[in-house]
C-alpha cells in the first residue's frame, strides 16, 4: 500500500508516538451528513434504589414493557452495555441471583427499577442469543433475563444513552452483552488477550471488516461498531485533534493486537500516546474512533458528520461516500 504525503495542520493537540514506518496521507472529504449524539450521563448517587424513586406506578410490574431488539452501545466510562430498542440502558441487581434466576426487587424497588418484561426480546448483533431467558416474579409476571440475571430499566434514565443507574448503592450496574456488569474489563470483546487489564495500555479487543450497502467494506470493532477517522487529525506527525467534549462523543479505539485485526492492512498500524493518558489505535498512522451516536452494530450515523468524520477502509483511508 502506497503512503501519500500531505501537509499537516498548524496546531497539533496531541503528542506523537513515532513508529518505524513513515506516516502520511492526504484524503479528500465527501458531503457532510448531519448527525449527532449527547454525551452519556455520569453515574448516579447512593442508595440501593436511588435516593428518590422518581415517577413510578403503584404496580410497576404490571406496567412492565418488553425490550424489543436489543443493541450494544459503547460508553466511554464503562464500555459496552446492553440497551433496549429505544436505546434505554438495561441494568442488573447484585441482590438478585442468576443460578437459579430470581428477582429480589419488588414494591418501591420495582417503582424505581421497572422490570423488563420477557417475551419480545431479540438478541443484539454479536450477542449470544442463548443468554436470553425469563424468570417468574413473585406477582406471576415474567421478566427478561440475560445469562440468568433479571433485567431492569431505571426510572431516572429519561432518554436514550443515559446511565444514571450505574453504580447506584453499589448494587446496580448496566448489563454487559454477556450478562456481566458493564465495565471496561468486562466489555472487552472475545478476541482480547486473557486477563488483560482495562486501561493498562496493552493491546485489547478486535478489529475486523464489515460490508455496508452504502459504504462498502469498512472497519468495525469487536462489537461490530463502525470505526471512524477525523479529518482534523494528522498522520505525520501522528496526532489527534479530538479532545475534551469531542472525545466524549467520539471515544478512542484502544490498542488492538495485530493478531486480532482481521482484514486490516498492517502498514502504519501503530499506537498513539495521548496527553490524557489514553492509548489510541492508529491505522495507516491515522487515529481511529467510534461514535456514541451509533447505538447498535452496523450503524453508520457518524458518516460525514460536520464534513470531518468518515468511516475507514481496510487500508486506513477515508470512505467519503455518504
Amino acid at each position: 500500500m502506497g503512503i501519500k504525503r500531505g501537509t499537516t495542520l498548524a496546531t497539533v493537540a496531541v503528542v506523537v508516538a513515532l513508529t518505524a514506518t513513515a506516516c502520511g496521507g492526504d484524503d479528500t472529504a465527501g458531503n457532510a451528513k448531519p448527525a449527532g449524539a449527547a454525551a452519556v450521563a455520569p453515574a448516579a448517587g447512593a442508595g440501593d434504589y436511588g435516593s428518590d424513586y422518581g415517577a413510578g406506578s403503584a404496580n410497576a410490574t404490571a406496567d412492565a414493557k418488553g425490550a424489543g431488539q436489543l443493541a450494544i452501545a459503547q460508553n466511554e466510562q464503562i464500555g459496552a452495555l446492553l440497551t433496549d430498542s429505544a436505546g434505554m440502558t438495561l441494568y442488573r441487581f447484585d441482590k438478585d441471583t442468576a443460578k437459579p434466576p430470581k428477582s429480589n426487587c419488588d414494591g418501591d424497588c420495582a417503582k424505581a427499577w421497572p422490570a423488563v418484561a420477557a417475551g419480545d426480546a431479540t438478541a443484539a448483533a454479536g450477542m449470544d442469543a442463548s443468554l436470553l431467558g425469563e424468570v417468574v416474579r413473585t406477582d406471576g409476571s415474567k421478566q427478561l433475563t440475560v445469562a440468568g440475571w433479571p433485567v431492569y430499566r431505571y426510572s431516572k434514565d429519561t432518554k436514550a444513552g443515559e446511565t444514571n443507574g450505574q453504580g447506584v448503592g453499589g448494587t446496580w450496574f448496566a448489563l454487559a452483552p454477556d450478562g456481566k456488569k458493564a465495565s471496561k474489563a468486562a466489555a472487552a470483546p472475545s478476541g482480547a488477550p486473557a486477563g488483560a487489564p482495562a486501561g493498562a495500555g496493552e493491546a485489547t479487543g478486535a478489529l475486523t471488516v464489515a460490508k455496508d450497502p452504502k459504504l462498502g467494506e469498512h472497519i468495525v470493532d469487536g462489537n461490530g461498531m463502525t470505526v471512524y477517522r477525523f479529518k482534523k487529525d494528522t498522520a505525520w506527525p501522528m496526532a489527534s485533534n479530538c479532545t475534551g467534549d469531542c472525545v466524549a462523543k467520539w471515544p478512542v479505539v484502544p490498542p488492538v493486537d495485530k493478531a486480532n485485526a482481521k482484514g486490516i492492512v498492517e502498514k502504519g498500524y501503530s499506537v498513539l500516546d495521548r496527553p490524557d493518558g489514553k492509548k489510541q489505535q492508529a491505522i495507516d498512522c491515522w487515529p481511529v474512533y467510534t461514535f456514541t451516536g451509533d447505538k447498535k452494530a452496523g450503524d453508520i450515523n457518524g458518516q460525514g458528520v460536520g464534513g470531518t468524520w468518515y468511516a475507514v477502509s481496510p487500508d486506513g483511508k477515508l470512505i467519503t461516500t455518504s
